[in-house]
Parts: structure tokens; sequence; C-alpha cells
């Protein structure tokens, strides 16, 4: 190989660069007489020496070498030979007399956004970019916004693709008409060099893609003639293809060991295989090449197809991939020119000898055959030119519609996905109505389209059906693909034609034909028998089949609306074809069934025996629907009233149409009521489905509308004798005492069901009229009952009744038309979703039996409406809603209520109801019958109203249900039974119903009495006894309710009683359990009014504090319940907690990896990493929670052997969740007691004399340190009462043992290192975690200015109240030198020492660190003062005193001039006096400092140290337990208060003058350190001080709140931000999930191997990889095509989280599925915002996994 490469001299081309002139090649070309050879002699010269030059250290100057040569040697001279000038002026020329066309033919990227208007789009597909959008009236409609796949381009300028304004602004007609014939407009020299030019590259490029490579099995080394290069080298690729089989896994796999690549090649090798297609794996010769492919072919070809692998010469490798630029090259240079597009239109168009001879089918017909990078950038030339072309686009589109039936079969054969295939351009030619039609005349399209369909089906059973049992991988594979073909069906139906022509009627019809063929194969399939005695062994197959109804569903609703707009013809047509095809399929329905004869109620009809519990029964009867689809269409366009010599209707049979929906019903009926269980689920989810929105229009829906249908034609006692029969309940109502029912039945439970669901049936087939066609309705009157019953279950979000609502064609369901009329609209909080409410003047129309409810929603509405009319003080009866007319074709359908048969099946379902349980009756059944009463009365009273003059209303219901029952039938009438159930005590419930019957009744009799002139009849019992009756009822029901008051009353007086008696009986218990619970009352109680003590006696620090060690702390175990006081001797208590890094504070997001051995003493004030601990506040016994923690370890051990993956905690790092509310943590804080209150020393040494103890102690303790014997002669004096052998052990053994396990947790979290108790830096690292915890709530509490104290929820308080006691007693558990070095270290940062080296400057410092620290080590160093003169507080008053003037300094060092403050007049305070005096001694020593007026400079000395006072007032209250002042409690603060809690006077500048001898010294010496000028010039820093942010930028104060990016108001901003996005590994590929870090910015290429990178010897994602640079471990990102907001904490686990973009419905849209225009919430944004300062991201992961397994199961690592 190495041999084959030195051969390539790389300075030839370079040579070749500095004497080639494109000119004179152009100039030779044209004096040559054969233009082809002369450019292919050009073409086999160059090419193989500028393009593929071996795959070996190729790096981007390759790459650009490569570019440069390809256009100086090649592509210059074919522009020079075009143009016949110089290319930039030629090209310039051309675009300037240009005149184009108004289409945009902007082609998309993948996922640029693109906008559909709902309003103005022809069809869904009709799409816009942003920029003509934005552009456009559109943006003020109704529009979806997605993102595309790529490949389509915007219809701007189409008018055939807009209802209204095709045009935005950029693209709108300038007036003047575009040339019929743009060639006209160019030279004809230019012509003529154009069609050559153009007819030679395009045959060179389609010559070299589309030759036949499956002929050379082992080599391809063949070049057209004419390019076979004059020197011929044996140097070959070995080219590896892409599929879509093979896993990335694999093919890294496979090429480490074929080509022996690291695994980063390999990633890179099937990266470029993926996007491009192809990639060359090895270059060399051929055996050495052949090599690599035979290892590859055996190792993927064990278990499924191999890899495709090709070993190719270098010089066909080389042309290719020119020609591939050839076509880029020719697709850019017809943008210049509409002349140019139609010369090269034409040439690929140009027919040759025999069918299929263009260019253009040659490529077309490859397709298959090409790799993907080939295939899309001829692809994106076709759409550049022919598509842009609209005459061409016809031709172009008919040569499509020819080969349509070879290239879906290709495209089955093909294992790329349709994206990259050329069956996708079918949505960019079918789509267009006009063509659509052409192509349906010209072409079949249709029938093509169906046929192709139909052959692709190829398993079918004994009676031509389909049949999907048992499909293996390659079939499901094929019938994937086959569904694209539907989705083309779509596209041709998707707009019906206005006009029709008789052409087009006949395709259509023809068309039709093989649709129908179609469904007949889907007639009856996947049938099923009722399984007995034993469950089946196997589920069947049923998805395909439903799949397959899904599919087609949107095509047989277009068909019918194509058959609804030609009524007259096509409609009669397609009826009469449907009417064949089905008495065809089902012509011997009734052949060889045993005849049956049924008699009922003084009726006959004559029927056959079927069961559907024992016979075979199918739920896919699309050919039946489809006649119940079009008979609808016969009524609403009134063709059966006008023309009904026209309509077989003679030949219907209505039992026989009838007969297979009905059978479909009564299978759904016996599933719920239970005698299908043996079936498994298969069946059950087949039902499911069957009543789901996604199918019942055209399932369900349709079945409803048949039996209407045939009702309509039948008599109605015959009707309802089959549907009996077919229930198989009539011999329950068919004997001689079907009204006294035997109770000893064993399966009257099923049967009862059988009987609720038959009426149930009969309900819907008698009331179901809002269906234009079954009632006089408009279509959105049946959109408006569907919202009203949705809304009437509960509130319901926009999406929810989007979801509820069958869409039509163009996606659109109606909702938009009619919801503001019915509903009225809730916008949502911070969290959920907006509801829309139904109004309640529409409750009335509330339909309980509404035939699209399941049981559930019937149950969730029926308690809704009932409460809601309870809450109004309406009865709670529940009547049907008066129902719209029929249509004059279904008129007939109301006699059903009055017929004897439904009068017989009433008498005797009340009858069973006058007798209390027993099983013979259910309420539901009653409940039904009541229903179809009230139907019948509300039909005849509609039919009196509104009867015209003297028309006899021939509907008399009321008069026959006064009839009494028949012999031998003793009882009475219908109307008698109600009266009688009136008031039955166990119908209690029905109760308000019946009185609406009977109201309705007597309202009936009195309209017939005032309307009737002759005959009259009466009820049984008349007006009078009906309104006593209700008289009576009235005050029956007002007696009731008096005496459930009473009782009521009487109970609430005996519960009082017995409470006054426990508390007297148990009244020292009381005392005592009020007395512990004053006694352990939370420190968050601070502003209690009687306090005694006053807000100015109220001090945290110093020797005047005041503590609370007099404060009992008890607190109970939550696992084993018992209760114990928080002492240093006792058992040790614990609170679980949670320790995590955290950059939250800093506004530097490039930390750089830290150093192993990084000093944690100082903290940088930029507070770049810290360590966060949050707790969720419950206690338990050390020893509890060691046994909780070691039973964790054992079930995760167990878990790990049984099921791999991840748990929501890793227990190898300490995590375990609260045993209590399952909150994630990972170590423990030990309970510690309160300090002592200090003794009232009456003169504590002042702050010079305690700086000399100090430092003569630290002193002496070095010295100590040095010497093993501890005292020496020259040793430094110890000051008087210090012991430096004293060590204390204030804590019990498990106290100090929990003291040490907390410390190691910090620290092994903190540092990320093993945990080691000699390790000097586990003090600090515990110090910095009390530190940083308060900093970020103090910066929390101000930016949402709350108060300081006593809004902080207990979790937290007790968080940092145990935090702040463990760090000032950590130092117990750790070696004492360590801490006094420690403390020595910080105190030389103050007071210089000589004995410290590379001190930091106060610059590099944060103040309240180094007081934390300080405090905190300093208790260990006064434990060695034995003398008791003086308390520790002392020395933390003056190391806060201190620490506050050097923040001071710090602060005006850091003044910025950036702001504009007008100077205040006036001789100015003492604050601003003292400042400037104290400013002006630094300016004197720095005098890079500016000049700031004294008011400007106590304005900013008072912002900038403000963060620190209340991080301090915090952590001594905290430390000290002192109660705050209640200014501090109730509201932000006041500085006074807070000064004073403090210790500090209100001008914090006394301090310095009070001390200033003392104080000036140190001050100069913070101010001479060398690291400070550098810092205040922005420069270099100091050698010995490492800058921790970069450039040396120097941290101003008050430091400004982080918070998460901003983003745009709009979404689609950020998607076309997105969709430009390229990945940076992948050589400008677009990123296929690009993800945005909401913490920093940055844009980032997720769940891609391209960029995923090593982080601790482990491969993870680009998100995981960039969470660790930019948040210690923990991201926010939004993921930008998904609209998902995604959650990462460490490598192992993430969730996702609703993102901060609402469309108007206040809905988000994760996934972009819906479409609706997207726009920030700002409240939301906050809310997630304060999660991340809150550090609250691993606790709502750990909840979220916790309640989703499978987000466990997802490879978070790799996003």
């Amino acid at each position: 190989m190495a041999a084959a490469e030195s051969e390539q001299d790389p300075s030839s081309p370079s040579g070749e660069f500095l004497s080639f002139s494109a000119r004179d090649t152009a100039q030779r070309w044209l004096a040559a007489s054969d233009l082809k050879q002369e450019v292919y002699r050009h073409l086999a010269l160059y090419v193989p020496r500028i393009l593929c030059q071996g795959t070996g250290g190729r790096d981007s100057r390759e790459e650009q070498r490569e570019e440069l040569g390809c256009q100086l040697l090649l592509l210059a001279p074919l522009e020079w030979f075009l143009l016949g000038a110089e290319p930039g002026a030629g090209l310039a020329h051309l675009q300037q007399n240009n005149r184009p066309s108004a289409l945009c033919g902007h082609v998309f990227k993948v996922g640029e956004p693109t906008y559909s208007c709902r309003e103005c789009a022809a069809d869904p597909t009709c799409v816009l970019c942003m920029t003509c959008f934005l552009g456009s009236v559109h943006k003020e409609h109704r529009y979806r916004m997605t993102t595309s796949g790529g490949g389509g381009f915007c219809d701007c300028g189409d008018t055939e693709a807009w209802k209204s304004s095709p045009f935005c602004q950029t693209h709108l007609p300038d007036g003047g008409e575009a040339p019929e014939d743009p060639v006209s407009q160019l030279s004809p020299d230019l012509v003529a060099r154009g069609y050559s030019l153009f007819s030679i590259l395009l045959k060179y490029a389609v010559d070299l893609l589309t030759g036949d490579q499956q002929d050379q099995q082992d080599r391809q080394d063949r070049l057209p003639e004419g390019l076979e290069p004059p020197e011929r080298a044996d140097t070959y690729f070995c080219m590896l293809f892409n599929d879509e089989v093979h896993t990335y896994e694999q093919v890294i796999y496979t090429l480490q060991k074929a080509v022996s690549c690291s695994q980063r090649e390999a990633v890179s090798f099937a990266t470029t295989v993926d996007r491009d297609g192809r990639k060359s794996v090895r270059y060399g010769d051929f055996q050495f090449c052949d090599q690599a492919k035979s290892v590859i072919v055996r190792n993927t070809g064990r278990q499924s197809k191999p890899l495709r692998v090709q070993v190719m010469h270098s010089s066909v490798v080389a042309h290719q991939s020119f020609a591939l630029k050839a076509l880029s090259w020719l697709g850019g240079i017809i943008q210049y020119s509409d002349g140019l597009r139609r010369i090269l239109c034409q040439v690929g168009l140009q027919k040759g000898e025999g069918e299929n001879s263009t260019l253009v089918d040659h490529l077309m017909l490859n397709d298959s055959k090409m790799w993907k990078g080939a295939r899309n950038v001829y692809h994106q030339l076709l759409m550049n030119s022919l598509l842009m072309d609209l005459k061409f686009k016809k031709i172009f589109a008919i040569q499509f519609a020819k080969n349509y039936r070879r290239l879906q079969t290709d495209f089955m054969e093909d294992d790329h996905e349709r994206l990259v295939s050329v069956t996708s351009l079918s949505v960019q030619l079918f789509t267009v109505p006009t063509m659509a039609r052409m192509l349906m005349v010209d072409q079949d399209l249709m029938g093509t389209i169906i046929r192709t369909f139909v052959d692709q089906l190829r398993h079918r059973d004994l009676q031509g059906r389909f049949q999907f049992d048992r499909y293996t991988a390659q079939q499901a594979f094929r019938f994937q693909r086959v569904q694209n073909l539907i989705g083309d069906l779509k596209y041709v139906l998707m707009s019906p034609p206005d006009q029709w022509t008789d052409p087009l009627r006949i395709k259509f019809l023809e068309g039709l034909d093989a649709f129908l063929d179609l469904l007949r194969c889907m007639q009856g399939m996947d049938p099923v028998v009722r399984q007995v005695g034993q469950h089946i062994e196997m589920e069947p197959e049923w998805e395909a089949a439903f799949t397959l109804q899904m599919k087609l569903s949107p095509v047989i609703s277009m068909i019918q609306d194509w058959c609804r707009s030609d009524p007259e013809v096509v409609l009669v047509q397609a009826y009469r074809k449907v009417l064949s095809m089905l008495s065809q399929s089902s012509g011997g329905l009734p052949d060889g069934e045993q005849p049956l004869s049924l008699v009922l109620a003084g009726h006959q009809v004559e029927t056959f025996r079927y069961q559907v519990s024992q016979e075979r029964v199918s739920i896919h009867l699309p050919l039946c629907r489809l006649l119940a689809g079009l008979h609808v269409l016969l009524s609403r366009t009134e063709v059966a009233t006008r023309f009904p010599e026209q309509l077989p209707l003679g030949e219907l049979a209505p039992p026989l149409l009838m007969e297979l929906p009905l059978r479909c019903l009564v299978l759904c009926a016996q599933v719920h009521a239970g005698m299908w269980r043996r079936n498994g689920f298969s069946l059950i989810n087949q039902i499911y489905y069957y009543h789901n929105v996604k199918c019942r229009v055209e399932m369900f829906d349709k079945d409803i509308v048949m039996l209407q249908a045939g009702a309509s034609m039948m008599d109605p006692n015959h009707f309802l004798m089959i549907v009996l029969s077919r229930f198989e309940l009539f011999h329950v109502f068919s004997s001689a005492d079907a009204r006294k029912r035997y109770r000893d039945n064993k399966d009257l439970v099923q049967q009862n069901t059988l009987i609720e669901e038959m009426l149930h049936l009969i309900i819907m087939v008698i009331g179901e009229r809002y269906v234009a066609g079954i009632g006089q309705v408009q279509p959105l009157d049946e959109v408006r009952r569907e919202i009203i019953h949705q809304l009437s279950i509960r509130p319901m979000a926009h999406s929810e009744l989007l979801k509820a609502l069958p869409e039509n064609g163009n996606k659109e369901t109606g909702l938009e038309r009619v919801i503001d009329s019915v509903a009225s609209f809730k916008k949502p909080g911070v969290t959920g979703r907006g509801l829309y409410e139904l109004r309640p003047e529409w409750n009335k129309h509330f339909n309980l039996y509404f035939h699209h409810y399941s049981r559930a929603d019937q149950s969730k509405a029926e308690e809704a409406q009932r409460k809601s009319r309870r809450q109004n003080g309406e009865d709670t009866a529940l009547p049907p809603p008066p129902p719209p007319p029929l249509c004059h074709l279904l008129g007939s359908l109301v006699n059903l209520l009055q017929c004897d048969v439904l009068l017989a099946l009433e008498g005797a379902v009340l009858q069973w109801s006058v007798e209390p349980g027993g099983g013979s009756w259910t309420e539901s059944m009653l409940q039904r019958v009541l229903h179809l009463v009230a139907m019948a009365l509300l039909e005849e009273q509609q039919q009196l109203e509104n009867r015209c003059g003297e028309e006899d209303v021939t509907f008399s219901y009321t008069c026959k249900i006064t009839r009494p029952g028949e012999a031998p039938s003793s009882s009475g009438s219908i109307l008698a039974l109600l009266e009688s159930l009136q008031n039955a005590p166990h119908l209690e419930v029905h109760k308000d119903m019946i009185t609406w019957i009977l109201k309705t009744v007597g309202t009936i009799k009195t309209i017939r009495e005032r309307t009737s002139t002759s005959s009259t009849f009466t009820v049984s019992q008349g007006a009078g006894p009906e309104e006593t009756g209700r008289d009576r009822d009235k005050a029956e029901r007002k007696r009731k309710a008096e005496m459930a008051r009473l009782r009521r009353e009487k109970i609430m007086a005996q519960m009082s009683e017995m409470q006054k008696h426990f508390i007297n009986e148990n009244k020292d218990l009381f005392q005592q359990s009020l007395e512990e619970m004053e006694a352990s009352t939370s420190a968050a109680e601070y502003s209690s009014p009687s306090s005694a003590l006053t807000c100015a006696s109220k001090v945290c620090v110093g020797p005047r504090r005041v503590g609370g060690a007099d404060l009992r702390q008890l607190v109970t175990c939550i696992l084993c319940q018992e209760e114990q006081e928080v002492r240093g001797a006792g058992k040790a208590m614990v609170l679980a907690a949670f320790v995590q890094r955290s950059t939250v504070l800093s506004r530097n997001h490039t930390c750089t990896p830290e150093p192993a051995g990084r000093d944690p003493v100082f903290m940088h004030p930029d507070l770049p990493v810290g360590v966060h601990t949050a707790s969720c506040g419950h206690i338990m016994h050390a020893t509890c929670w060691q046994r909780y923690f070691e039973a964790v370890q054992v079930k995760e051990q167990r878990r790990q052997q049984r099921l791999r993956g991840n748990t929501s905690y890793d227990v190898e790092n300490g995590e375990f969740l609260c045993p209590l509310c399952e909150c994630l943590s990972n170590t423990v804080i030990p309970l510690l007691p309160h300090l002592a209150t200090p003794g009232h020393s009456p003169d504590p040494p002042s702050l010079e004399a305690w700086l000399q103890t100090t430092s003569q102690l630290i002193a002496a303790l070095h010295t100590c340190r040095k010497t093993p014997e501890g005292e020496l002669e020259g040793a430094e004096p110890v000051p008087e009462g210090f012991r430096l052998d004293f060590s204390p052990q204030p804590f019990s053994s498990s106290i100090s043992e929990m003291i040490t396990t907390f410390s190691l947790a910090v620290f092994k979290v903190g540092l990320k290192v093993e945990p080691d108790e000699q390790d000097g830096r586990v003090p600090v690292v515990g110090w910095s975690t009390c530190a940083f915890s308060i900093q970020s709530i103090e910066r929390l509490l101000l930016d949402e200015d709350k108060p300081l104290f006593g809004s902080l929820p207990c979790r937290q308080d007790d968080c940092l109240s145990s935090l702040v006691r463990f760090g000032s007693a950590c130092w117990t558990s750790v070696p004492q030198n360590t801490v006094y070095t420690h403390f020595s270290r910080l105190l030389a940062v103050l007071v210089p020492d000589r004995r410290v080296e590379n001190s930091p400057c106060i610059l590099n410092l944060d103040m309240f660190h180094l007081l934390v620290y300080s405090v905190l080590s300093y208790s260990s160093l006064h434990s060695l003062d034995q003398s008791g003169r003086s308390s520790v507080d002392v020395g933390h008053l003056h190391l806060l005193h201190l620490v506050t003037v050097a923040h001071l300094v710090q602060v005006l060092l850091t003044c910025s001039t950036g702001e504009v403050c007008m100077d205040q007049d006036g001789g100015g305070s003492e604050e601003e006096q003292l400042t400037l005096q104290l400013y002006c001694f630094l300016r004197k020593h720095l005098s890079s400092l500016p000049d700031v007026s004294p008011w400007q400079l106590w304005s900013r000395v008072k912002a900038g140290i403000l963060p620190f006072l209340r991080a301090a007032a915090l952590f001594f209250h905290y430390l000290n337990s002192a109660a705050p002042p209640a200014d501090l409690v109730a509201g932000p603060g006041q500085w006074e208060s807070l000064c004073s809690f403090l210790s500090l006077p209100p001008n914090l500048l006394l301090l310095y003058q009070t001390h200033q001898d003392l104080l000036d010294p140190l001050v100069l010496s913070w101010i001479q350190h060398p690291g400070v000028p550098p810092l205040l010039r922005g420069g270099i820093q100091h050698p010995g001080v490492a800058p921790l942010l970069p450039g040396g930028r120097v941290t101003r104060f008050p430091r400004e709140s982080n918070r998460l990016i901003e983003l745009p108001e709009d979404y689609s901003v950020l998607i076309n931000q997105a969709s430009s996005f390229t990945c940076p590994r992948s050589g400008g590929d677009k990123s296929r999930a690009p993800t945005l870090c909401l913490v920093c910015g940055a844009m980032l290429c997720s769940q891609s191997y391209c960029c995923q990178t090593e982080v601790d010897g482990e491969d993870v994602g680009a998100c995981t990889a960039h969470t660790f640079t930019c948040g210690a471990g923990v991201g926010l990102f939004l993921r930008v095509r998904e609209s998902q907001v995604l959650f990462v904490a460490g490598k192992t686990k993430g969730c996702f989280y609703p993102p901060p973009y609402l469309d108007d419905y206040g809905e988000t849209d994760q996934g972009l599925k819906r479409g609706n225009p997207l726009h920030l919430c700002p409240d939301r944004y906050r809310k997630m915002e304060r999660l991340w300062r809150q550090h609250g991201i691993p606790e709502v992961i750990g909840h979220a996994q916790e309640a989703n397994q499978t987000l466990v199961a997802i490879d978070w690592q790799h996003l």
C-alpha cells in the first residue's frame, strides 16, 4: 500500500495549476470537430490525477487541494466554454437578463422549519419556507409549523398549492408575463453550446452512476469509452456501502477487524458511510483490498445479508466523484437562467431509441443501485430543473407514472429509506391537482397504484382474502414499504374535482373497480371463532390488518368525497358497483343456513339460523361500510329522491345488507359480556381499535349507518326480531311469560349484559342522526356534538380534543370553527395545560348514550352531569336531547320507537324492575329502557309541535303505552308500570327520570287535547292525579331532608361531647405534648411576638450574642420511629443528603479539567466549581441508616444478577433513596447540638491583642510541628493559658464516625478522588460545601426578593443548620496539625506571615469562603485555650471584621466606571467621606484606579458587600443558633438591621477608621501583592497565582446572578438556527439532533457517533461530555427538533422535561407532532431556571426515573 501511495506525484497537479489555461482549453473545445471526444480526453487526463488520491492522511489541506484542482482544471473550462466569456461576468450577465418564474423553489434542508397555512393551503403538503412565510399574509392566519425531513421545496408562487394569496412579497409577479419559451431569451450560440455541453456532461454522469455493477462481482474497473486513463496503475479502493440492516456497532467492530484501524477511525468510517452511502476503507493493490472485502463479508454475513463491499479501481472512483460534482455544477448553473434550465430539461428528457430511453429514465430506473450520496445529488438536480419548469414537470410526471410500477418494485427490494429513493418524488407530482387528474386519465394512475399495492400483498387464504399470519421480519419490512403506496393514492385523491369530464369519470370508476378488488381481499379477513373450554394457545396476528385499515380509512373517505362531487353519475355508478361487488363477495351468505321463522308480539319474520358465539365472524367489512357511506351520500345529495329510477333500491335485500355489520356489533357485545375471554388479548385489542377514533369513522360508525339504512327499509318489528335473534336473546322475550324471568339461569349475568348492549344498539340506531344524510344537520353540527360530549366528561386540553375527533384528508377536524361557541378557555399556570370548559347553556345537548362514549367515559360524564345539576338545584334526570329530524330516505326509522316488539321489550324490562334484587334485571337495563321511552316521547312532542295545519301525526307513542299488556300477561300498560315504579324505594336513583317521563306524557296529552277537534284519548290516570302525585312527592322529599338534617346535628353533638370527655381524661398527656412541642419549635419561627429579645439586642456573632444551647432538639427516626434528643454524647442521628459539584454560581462556563492535586483552601471569587449539599430533611439513627443502606446494597447485588442495566441511583457511588420520600441521596449529615451561649466577659481582647495572641500561638504551633519532641530551646513561647497538647473529644464515637463519613463523602464528590482520611484537604471540602450552599441559597433569596430569614422550607433550614454545625465540628475528626496549617494559611492572606508562601492576592479570593474557612478552623485553635478568659466568639468577631475590611478593599479595587451616574451635590455623608478616604489611600499606591465620586463609591460599596453580609448573617445564625431581628424575617431586610445582627456598624468604613493604624499596613500588603496590578490592568497574572478566569478577568461585585440563556420568543427562530448547524466532525454534514445547552448557549451534535468523546475512559455523547465542562456533570439541554428539554446528571442518569415553549392553547408540543406555532412562556422558563439554581436537577431526574422505569433503560451517556 505504501508503494502504491508513493507512486503518486503530489506536485504534478500543483504544476498544472500554474501552466493551465481554462480559456485556451475552452477555445480548443470550440474548434474541435468531436466535442465529446475532446471533453472526455480532458477528463480522462485530469480527473484521476486530482481526485481520490488514496485514503491515508487526508486532511483539510488535501481536501482544499482537490477542490481547487476541480475548480481550476475541470469546472473552469466548462464555464468558459458555456458562457464564451469570463465566468464571473458571464454569469452576472445571464442573471441580469433572466426573467425567473414566480416559483420560489427553495429546497429544504433537514430540520429546516416549514409552514403550512391551515386556511389557504390546498392540502397539508403545501408549505412555505421561513422567508416566504414571514413575507406573506399567511402569518396572520392559522398555520402549522413542522420541521422538514429534507428534499421538498417551497411552494410559494404555485397557484395550485394555495386557495388564496399564493405569493409572498418577494415572489409577487411584477406585472410582466414570463416568456413562454425562456430559451428564446438566450443567444443562439449560447443555446447551441448549452445543448452540446449539457448532453455530454449528463451522459457522462449517467453512464458512470448507472453502470451495471452486478456483473463485476470481484472488481469494478471498466470506464465508459474514451475515459480510459493514459497510464493504468494497480490502485484500488475497498469501498464499503451503506445499508439499513446492520447497526453502527456491527460495522465498527467489523472494520476494526478487517482493516486494522482504531475505534475512532472505525467510527469515522461508519459515520461517513451512513451519511454519504459509501466510504473507501482501504487503498492499495487489488489483492490488498480484496482481502479486506473478504473479512467484511465473512463477518457480517453470518446472521443476515452481508454488508455490500466492492473493490473499485481508483480511476472509476475518481470519475464517479467528478460525475457528482458535475451534476451539482449543472444544478448551480441553471439557477442563473431559466433558459439554461429549459435546455437541461430538454436534454434530460430527449428520447432515444426504444422505451425509457431518456437520460432521466436511466437515472430513475437505476435509482436502487446507486449509493445514497449519488441519489441525493441527482434528486437535487431533478428538483432544481424538471420540477421547477412547469412544462417539463408534466412530461417528467408522465414518465414517472409510466415507470411507477417498476420503481415501486425496485423500492421494495431496496434497503434504503424512502427519503433517498426516487419514489419519494411522488409527493411533488401527485399533489398537484391538475397533474394528478391528467395522470389518472392518461396513465390510469389510480388503477396502477392500487394494482401495484395488491400485487405486493401476495399472502391470501383459500377465499382470496389477505392473510397476515406469522409474518417474517422480511415480510413485515415489505409490508411497511407497501404502505407508502397508500400515501401516493392519498396524494392523487386529495382534492376532489370541481368539474368532471367524461374521461375522468371513466378512469375514476375504473380505478374504483381496482379499489373494490382490494376491499374484497380485505372483506372478512382475520375471522375469529369463539374458544370454548381451552384458552387460545398463540395470539393471532391482528395488527397488520388494522394497520391496513387505518392507512386506507382516509382513502375511503376521499373516494366518497369524489363521488359526492358528481352525485348524478359517479355516485350512482359507484353505488351500483359496490352493491354488485358486495353481492358477489357474500353471494352465498344465507345458502346452506338453516331457515328460521321468528314470531313475537303478533309479528312473524323469516330469517336463517346463525349464532355469533359458534360461527366464524370477522370485524373487517370494508365493502359493507363503503356501501353505507355511499347510501348516506345518496340521502344527503337527495339523488334517491330526485332520480329513484337510476338506483337499484329494489334490488336491495335489507336483511342481508345489515347482516354482517350486525354480527360485528354482536361480537363486540359478547366480548363486553365476557363470552370471548379465552380468545386472548388480540380480540380485545381489535374491539378497542374498532371503536377508536383512528378507525371508527370507517368501521363502527358505518356499521351503525348500515343498520339504520336496513331498519329504514324494513318493517321495524322484523328488524328488531332479527336483532334479538343475532344477540341470542330471542328466547328471553318470546316466551309466554317473558315478563316473569327465571332467576336460576346460570348465564343470567351474560344475558343481562347482552340485553344492555342490545338496548344501547337500538338507542344508537334510532338516535344517532348527527350525520349529514341521516339527519337534517350540517357537518359542523356533528363536530359540535362531539366536542360537547367530550367536554361533558371533564375539561380538556386542545390536544385531547383533537385526539378525540377524527381528521379529514387535510388533517383538519373542524374543531377551531366551533370550539369557541360551546366552550370557554382557561389559561394554564406555571404547570399544567390550558383547558376548555363546556359552557353551561350547552349541557341540555348532553346525551348519556352518545355512541362514541366508552363505558368509562359514559360513567364519568354521567357523574359530572348529575353533580352539575345538583349544584344548580335542578333534578338529576338526564333525558335525551331533542333529536334533529331525519332525512327523507331514512324517515321511517322513527317507527322503531313505537313498534310492537320494542314496546314488548320495554314492558318486559319494566315488569322485571318491579321486584327488587334477584339478578333478573340491572340498573343499566332499566336506565336504557327509560331512555328509549323518553326518546319516543320527545319524537312525538316534536312532531306535534312542528306539524302544519290540520296534518295528522301518525306517531302516537303515548296512545300505545297506555294500553294494557295482552293476554296471557296480566300486567298493566307501560305507563301504569312507570307510575308504579315512580315511588319504588329500590329505584330512588331513577325517580327523577320517571317523573320527567310522566310529566312529558302529560304535556303531550295537553298538546293533543288543545289541537284536537274531534277524537281525543284519555290517559288512564289523568292530569289531576298526576299533579297530586307530584305534590305528594315534593312533600315527601322535603320531609326526608329535614330528618337527615336533624340526624346530622345529633351525631355532631355526640362527637363534640366525646372529644371533650377524652381531653379531660388525658389532660396530663396533652400538657406534656404541648411542652415538648414548644421545646422543639423550629428555628423558622423567628418572629414570634412573645419573644423577650428586642431587635436591637439580637446579635449573632461576638461575645454579646445570645445562643440557642438551651433549646432541646427532640427528633424521631423515620425508620424505627424512636424519639431521641440530639446530644453530643448520645447516639448519632443523621439527615439524608445529596452532595454534588456545581457551577451554578459561576459566570464562566469553559472550565478546564482540574489537576488531581488541586488545593481547595482558596476559592476564586467567580466560584468556578463548588460543592453543594441538599437534604430532604428526614432524620434517621445512624445505625438504622447503616442497616438500611446495607439492605439496599444486597438488593442491588441480587438485581444485577437477574437484570442488567441501571437504576435511578448508583449504589457503588453511595447513592440511595430516602426511605420515606424516595429523594435521591448519596450521604448523611450528622445532627449536632447547639453551641453554648458565651459567658459575657467584661473586657474582651481588642483586635490588636487578639491578632498578637493568635500570631504567637501560630508561631508556637509552627515550631512545635517542626520538632518531634514538642519543646526545644529557642522554640516560640506559648501564650498564657494555652496547652498545645490538648486534644478535646466532645462527641461520642458514633457521632465522630458519622462526621468522618460525611467528610469523606463530600471529599470524594467535591474533588473527584478516592476517599482518604489522611488527606489534609478533607476538612476544607467540608467547609467549602457549607459556604457554597449558603451562598447559593442567599443568591436565590435575593433574586426572588424574599426575606433572608423565615422564607426557607424546613428541609433547607434543617440542612443548612446541620451543615454549619458539622463544619464547626469536623476539625475534631482530623489531625489537629492539619487544621492549624489551614488556619495559618488563611490568616496569612489577611495578616501577612513570612512562614506562609504563595498566598493569593485578594482579587483572586472569595471573601465569604475565606470567612467560613477561617471561623470554622479557628475553633480548633481556640480549643487549646484553657484559661477561659475569652470565648471563641471574640475570635469570630475579629475575623468577621478583618474579612469585611478586606472585602471593602476588594470591592473598591474592582469598581467599574462603565456606568454613568449623576454626581450628587452637597457635602456628602460620613460614609461617603470615609469611603473616599480609603479609596484615596488605595489610589495613592495604585495609580491605575479611576477617579470616582464619593457618592458613587459608597453606593457601589454598599451594593457590592451586601451579598457577603447576608451570607455571613445566615452563617452565624446557624452556627450560633441566634434568632434574627424581625426586619430580616418579615421583608427583604434593612441595612441597619443586618449590620446590627452581625455586630457591625451601619457605616462599615468605621471598621477601617477605628483601627486605621493597625489596618493600613495590612491593606498596603494586600494591594502590593504582585498579582494585583496585572489583574487590574487585565493583563497576565503573577506566575505564582493561576487565574481561574480566562484572560485574567477581574470579578466585580456584586456578582451578577447566573441565568439560563435568553431564548427567542418564536420557536421557529430556534429551528432555523438549528437547521444551519453542521456537525463539527462530519465535514459539514447537517446534525441529526441539534441540541442547545441552556446554560451556556452552545449548540451540540447529540445522539450521534460522530461527536462521541472519551470521558474517564468511556465513550460518551456530545451532551454528556459537555456537562462535565459546563455544568460539573449536570446539564440542561433543549433538543430543538423535538421541542424537548433534556436533563442530564452524570453518565447514566437523565430524563425529559416539558419545554418552556407553549402553543396558543397552553400546551407543549414535544416532537412537534401537532405543528401549532410555539412561543416562549417566561414563567415556565423561570421555573426551570429556579430548579437549576436550586440544584434540583438530580432530584427531578431521580423522581422521574422512579416513576417511569423506561427512562432507566435509555443510554443517556450516548446523548
